[in-house]
């Protein structure tokens, strides 16, 4: 889109951002493009709708993984989701539901003249173009790789866990893409998955057959080895960037 910015307050902006999902979640989202705004002048809306660029190819690599893990356990999940009271037909139904209003709401503002409503066209049209960025970047492709890159880690980080604990070391591959899929949704869905994520992640082991210590064990260490980075970097980005930047 024609904006620089320094690759230090890009990472910086970035943990922040991590960390300030443990305090109320996706708020790191809008707390990355103010920060951006701040100390590198981009606009908000074309930043933030950069974010949500990223968010979309995220949750395509997850629903790729979701996908990979039905089809190494499909029947175990069906019955794990049943178990919980979980169904997946419902959730369908509700989220076309949601898109549907999302739809209606937007024709609403799009056709309105009230103010408020054309001061959030100005908003959206921003949030489009730094949505549309990632079909004009001039390396797209290097975008794609290093987001499929940063998953496939994030993926691999669960084996050597997988590895480190014996009860769970010749656990099938399904069981362990299982516990992954339900702690990334643990993670996006609450403050960091504080309190939820290690008990998620142990529920699903222990229900394909891991002991009970051995699962919770699994949770915790994956939970707390990137709480321990986020608190580390997060804290040191948010003492760093205004000193960094202290002309702005």
């Amino acid at each position: 889109m024609g904006y620089k910015s320094s690759q230090a307050n890009r990472f910086m902006a970035v943990m922040a951002a991590y960390l300030a999902n443990f305090g109320i979640p996706r708020s790191g989202e809008v707390l990355r493009a103010v920060t951006l705004t701040t100390y590198e002048d981009i606009p908000f809306e074309k930043g933030f709708g950069t974010i949500i660029s990223e968010r979309v190819a995220d949750l395509l690599i997850l629903m790729l993984i979701v996908g990979v893990a039905l089809i190494f356990q499909t029947d175990d999940l069906l019955a794990y989701l049943q178990d919980q009271n979980i169904d997946p037909l419902n959730t369908f139904f509700i989220f076309l539901g949601l898109v549907g209003i999302i739809i209606l709401g937007l024709n609403i503002v799009r056709r309105s003249k009230w103010l408020p409503f054309q001061k959030i066209r100005t908003l959206a049209k921003g949030l489009l173009e730094g949505m549309k960025s990632i079909l004009k970047m001039e390396q797209k492709w290097a975008f794609i790789a290093h987001t499929a890159f940063i998953w496939t880690l994030y993926l691999l980080m669960f084996f050597v866990i997988q590895l480190s604990i014996p009860e769970t070391s010749n656990t099938p591959i399904g069981i362990i893409m299982a516990a992954f899929v339900v702690g990334s949704f643990a993670v996006s869905a609450t403050n960091g998955g504080i309190g939820v994520y290690p008990l998620a992640v142990g529920g699903v082991l222990m229900f394909f057959g891991v002991q009970e210590h051995a699962a919770e064990a699994f949770g915790w260490i994956s939970w707390a080895t990137q709480t321990a980075v986020v608190l580390l970097f997060g804290g040191l980005s948010f003492i760093l960037l205004p000193l960094l930047n202290n002309r702005k």
